[in-house]
C-alpha cells in the first residue's frame, strides 16, 4: 500500500465490500507469524467450524531494522492502529476452554515414525471477502488515557468470525524444549520467562531444513501447552486486533498464541452445501476474502508459513487438505475420526484448502499402475537432463525440504495422486479423469521438470462451485462439467490447474494485483501440457488445435474489453508502485472486491497472449527452457512481473531483442487497457497454421475476419486471408479475392491458380471475371502466365 491509500486502511469500517479494494490488514512488518496450528471441530448441524488456532510468530523484517534507532521508530504507526481502533470494543471472556476443543491429534507421526518418506515436502493457492463479528463490552478497546498509546498492536487479518478468547502460549512447559533455551535457565521471574518463551520460538521457527521432522513434532507438543495469560483483544470489520498489556514492542510480544474460536454459517470463506449425491458438505471455494474467515491469519502474500491441522468430524465424512500426508483417520470415540495434516514448505494462507464430505475414492489401481510406469518411462528424460543444469546450485528461497534438491523427487515423473468425488460421479471419474491424470502429471514434467509437491488429491466438487477448477497445494478442486463430452475439456482444466503448482503456488505473485502471473503461465502452459499428453497427435494437429484456441480466445478476450470497464483490463493496475506495503505491512488488493472482476478473464487471456507473443520471439524451444530456469530460480517464492521478464530478456539473443524492454512490455501489455494489436508477422504465421486446417467453417472464418479486421491489413496478411478463402470456398470472402487481384497484383498470380485448381464453378468464373477486368492492365508476362491457368 502506498502513503496515498493510508486514509482508506485508517477506516476500514466505511470500505464498501461490493466496491473497494480489498484490505491486507495484518502488520506482517512488525510480526511475521511462521506456522499454524489448527484444532478444528466440522459440525454440519450447526454448519460451524469450532476450535482453536495456535500461531508461532518471528519478529518482523520492519522492527528489526529500526529497533537498533530506538523505539520510536515504531511507535507512531502503533498509536495511528491505536487511534483508528479507539471506538472499538474489547472483550475478556470468562469462558470453559474446554468445550471449544480437543486436544491436537498428530497420530504420534514424530515419535512413531510412520510419518511419509517420500520425495514428499511440499506444496501451494489462492483467494479473499468480509466483515467480522466484534463482542460487546462497555470496555475500550486501547483504553487511551489508561496507558498513553503505548501498547504494541498485533493485527491480524479476519473477519465473520467469533472470537472466544485470545492467550499466550507457555511453550517453556514443554518436556524436552530445554534444547532450544541453549544457556538459559527454565525458572526466573515473569519477565525472564517472558523473554525465554520467545527465545525458545525463535530457536524453533528458524530450524534448518534436515530438522523438519523434530521442528513439526516440536510445534504439536507446544500448541498443546498451557495457556500463561490472556491477551487483550478486538475485532474489527476486516481485523483482529490483539494486545497485552505493558508491552510496547514487537519484539516482546508473545511470539505464540492461542485463538479459541468459531466460524459463522455466512462466513464466506467457506461454502456450506450438498453435493451431487445429496450429502452435506463443506469446502473452500476461492473467496475473494480468501480463508480470513475460516481462521485468523495474516493474509498478504508476504507472509509465508507452514501448516498443521487436526479436523475431527462424524466418521462418516472425509477430510480433504492441503498437506503432504494422504492422512489415515484416527477414532477418537464411536463415531467421531480425526484427520491430520501437515505442510513443511512455507506458502500464503491465502492457499490453505479443506474439504469435508462423502466424498468417495475413485480407484482403478491396474490401470493407474500401468500408466504411470508408461508415462515416466517416455517423459523422464528431457526434464531432468535440463534439471542437471541447475540442481547444483542453492536454492533461493527460505529453507525448507525442497523437492528441487531431492535426487528421487527431480526423477519422479508421476506424483502419487487420488481421485475422489461424490458416490453419483464415481464411473464418470473413471472413465477419464483417472486416465488423464498421469498423463498431464508427465507432460508437465516434461515441459518444467521437478514437480514441487509431492502428492495430488483431485476433488469433484459440488455443483454450486463458481469455476471449472482451482489448485491448491497438494489438492485439486474440478467442476463436475469437465467429466461429461469426452476427455477434452477434462484434460485441458486438469493441465490448467496442474500447471498452477509451478505458477501460482511454488512461485507465487508477490502482489495479488498482478494475477497474471498465475493464470497467464498456467492458460500459456495448459496448451503445452495437453499437446504433450495427447500422444496419438501429430505434430501438424497440435499446430492446428493450439491455433484454433488462440482464435478463440482472442474472440474472447475482445468481446471482455469491450463489454468491461477499463481499469479492470490493466495487467498492473498498481504500476510503479505495484508490490509496495505501508510501513506496517498492510496493503490492498486493488479491485479485489469488485464482484464482476471474479468473473473476468482478462488476466487469464491477456497474459497469455503476451507470453504466446515472447515464445514467438524467442522461439519455442528456448522459451520453455527459459521458463525451466525460471522455475528452478525462483520457486519457494514471491515475484513481481519484472523479475520474469528481466531474467527472460537476458536469455534472448540481441539480434531478436529488437524492441524488447521491460518498460516497452510494462507501456504495451501490462500497464495499459484494452489488447495490443498483433504485428504482421503474426498474422501472417497464425493464417499460415491455419491454412493447415483440413477445415474451418464459416463461422470460424467469419470470426477469424472480424476478430483482426483482416481486410484492414497488409497485402501479405491479406493474401493469406484470401488463401483461407479459397480453400474453404468461403463465398463473403469472395470480395476480398476481387479487391486483391484488381488492387494487389504484384502478389495475385498465384490466387489464380488457387482458384481454378478447386475445380469449383463459382471460384473459376470468379477467376476468369476478376482476369478479364485486370488484363489490358497487367504486365504481359502475367496476364500470359494467368491466361495459361484459366484457357
Amino acid at each position: 500500500m502506498n502513503m496515498e491509500n493510508a486514509q482508506q486502511m485508517n477506516t476500514e469500517t466505511h470500505l464498501d465490500p461490493m466496491k473497494d479494494d480489498l484490505p491486507l490488514m495484518a502488520n506482517t512488518s512488525y510480526m511475521l507469524v511462521k506456522h499454524y496450528v489448527l484444532d478444528l471441530d466440522v459440525d454440519f448441524k450447526s454448519k460451524v467450524v469450532e476450535g482453536s488456532i495456535v500461531l508461532f510468530f518471528e519478529t518482523g523484517s520492519q522492527y528489526r531494522k529500526t529497533s537498533s534507532a530506538g523505539k520510536e521508530c515504531c511507535q507512531s504507526q502503533f498509536d495511528e492502529t491505536c487511534k483508528m481502533r479507539a471506538s472499538e470494543p474489547c472483550h475478556i471472556p470468562m469462558i470453559n476452554v474446554s468445550t471449544c476443543s480437543s486436544k491436537t491429534e498428530c497420530n504420534d507421526f514424530a515419535v512413531s515414525g510412520k510419518e511419509e518418506e517420500a520425495t514428499s515436502d511440499e506444496n501451494s493457492n489462492h483467494s479473499n471477502n468480509e466483515q467480522a463479528s466484534g463482542i460487546s463490552s462497555s470496555k475500550d478497546c486501547c483504553d487511551l488515557e489508561d496507558r498513553g498509546n503505548k501498547d504494541f498492536l498485533l493485527v491480524l487479518d479476519c473477519c465473520d468470525l467469533s472470537v472466544l478468547k485470545v492467550e499466550e502460549v507457555d511453550v517453556a512447559a514443554v518436556s524436552g524444549i530445554e534444547k532450544f533455551t541453549r544457556s538459559a535457565k527454565l525458572t526466573g521471574v515473569s519477565k525472564e520467562l517472558e523473554n525465554l518463551r520467545n527465545r525458545i520460538v525463535r530457536e524453533l521457527v528458524t530450524l534448518p531444513a534436515d530438522r523438519w521432522k523434530e521442528q513439526l513434532y516440536y510445534f504439536t507438543h507446544c500448541s498443546q501447552a498451557p495457556g500463561c495469560g490472556e491477551l487483550l483483544f478486538s475485532t474489527g470489520t476486516w481485523s483482529l486486533e490483539i494486545r497485552k498489556s505493558g508491552i510496547q514492542t514487537p519484539a516482546d510480544f508473545p511470539h505464540a498464541i492461542r485463538i479459541w474460536y468459531k466460524t459463522k454459517p455466512e462466513g464466506r470463506s467457506v461454502t456450506w452445501t450438498t453435493d451431487q449425491s445429496g450429502r452435506p458438505c463443506v469446502y473452500t471455494m476461492g473467496s475473494p476474502i480468501n480463508n480470513r474467515a475460516l481462521f485468523p491469519c495474516q493474509e498478504p502474500p508476504i507472509a509465508l508459513s507452514t501448516w498443521q491441522a487436526s479436523v475431527r468430524t462424524a466418521a462418516d465424512f472425509v477430510v480433504l487438505m492441503s498437506g503432504e500426508n494422504s492422512a489415515e483417520p484416527v477414532q477418537l470415540q464411536e463415531g467421531i475420526l480425526s484427520w491430520y495434516y501437515y505442510v513443511s514448505m512455507p506458502m500464503p494462507a491465502s492457499t490453505f484448502t479443506i474439504a469435508v464430505g462423502c466424498w468417495q475414492e475413485v480407484k482403478q489401481q491396474s490401470f493407474k499402475q500401468k500408466a504411470a510406469i508408461g508415462t515416466n518411462t517416455e517423459f523422464s528424460l528431457p526434464s531432468s537432463q535440463t534439471d542437471l543444469r541447475w540442481h547444483e546450485e542453492i536454492c533461493g528461497h527460505v529453507e525448507y525440504p525442497c523437492r528441487f534438491q531431492n535426487p528421487a523427487a527431480r526423477l519422479q515423473a508421476v506424483i502419487p495422486y487420488r481421485v475422489f468425488a461424490p458416490w453419483c460421479l464415481m464411473e464418470s471419474c473413471e472413465k477419464y479423469l483417472l486416465q488423464l491424470i498421469p498423463q498431464c502429471l508427465s507432460a508437465a514434467y516434461a515441459t518444467l521438470g521437478t514437480h514441487p509437491f509431492s502428492r495430488l488429491d483431485v476433488l469433484i466438487v459440488p455443483s454450486n462451485f463458481s469455476s471449472l477448477g482451482m489448485a491448491s497445494p497438494h489438492i485439486i478442486f474440478l467442476s463436475q462439467s469437465v467429466l461429461p463430452g469426452g476427455s477434452h475439456l477434462c484434460g485441458t482444466r486438469l493441465c490448467h490447474e496442474i500447471a498452477h503448482a509451478w505458477f501460482g503456488l511454488a512461485i507465487g505473485a508477490r502482489d495479488w494485483t498482478e494475477e497474471w502471473l498465475s493464470e497467464g503461465f498456467a492458460t500459456f502452459l495448459e496448451d503445452i501440457f495437453w499437446a504433450r499428453a495427447q500422444q496419438q497427435l501429430s505434430h501438424d494437429e497440435i499446430k492446428g488445435q493450439q491455433e484454433l484456441k488462440a482464435l478463440l480466445r482472442w474472440r474472447r478476450l475482445r468481446d471482455e474489453v469491450q463489454n468491461s470497464e477499463e481499469e479492470l483490463q490493466v495487467l498492473r493496475p498498481k504500476k510503479e508502485s505495484t508490490g509496495e506495503l505501508s510501513e506496517s505491512g498492510a496493503s490492498v488488493v486493488k479491485y479485489g472486491l469488485k464482484a464482476e472482476k471474479i468473473f473476468m478473464q482478462v488476466h487469464y487471456l491477456k497474459g497469455y497472449f503476451l507470453l504466446r507473443s515472447l515464445a514467438r520471439t524467442i522461439g519455442e524451444v528456448s522459451y520453455l527452457a527459459s521458463l525451466r530456469k525460471f522455475v528452478f530460480k525462483f520457486h519457494g517464492q514471491l515475484v513481481l512481473s519484472q523479475d520474469f521478464l528481466t531474467m527472460l530478456l537476458e536469455d534472448i539473443p540481441k539480434q531478436k531483442q529488437s524492441e524488447l524492454t521491460v518498460e516497452s512490455i510494462f507501456q504495451n501489455w501490462l500497464d495499459t487497457s484494452g489488447i495490443p494489436k498483433l504485428l504482421p508477422d503474426q498474422l501472417v504465421l497464425l493464417l499460415e497454421f491455419l491454412l493447415e486446417e483440413k477445415t474451418l467453417c464459416p463461422r470460424i472464418l467469419q470470426c477469424l475476419e472480424r476478430t483482426y479486421q483482416l481486410r484492414e491489413q497488409d497485402a501479405e496478411v491479406r493474401h493469406r486471408w484470401c488463401e483461407l478463402v479459397i480453400k474453404h470456398k468461403y463465398e463473403p470472402g469472395y470480395g476480398d479475392i476481387e479487391r486483391f487481384l484488381r488492387e494487389d497484383q504484384a502478389m495475385g498470380v498465384y490466387l489464380y491458380g488457387e482458384l481454378m485448381v478447386n475445380e469449383d464453378a463459382k471460384q473459376q468464373e470468379l477467376a476468369r471475371k476478376c482476369f478479364a477486368a485486370a488484363q489490358e492492365h497487367m504486365d504481359a508476362s502475367s496476364a500470359k502466365v494467368v491466361a495459361e491457368m484459366l484457357f
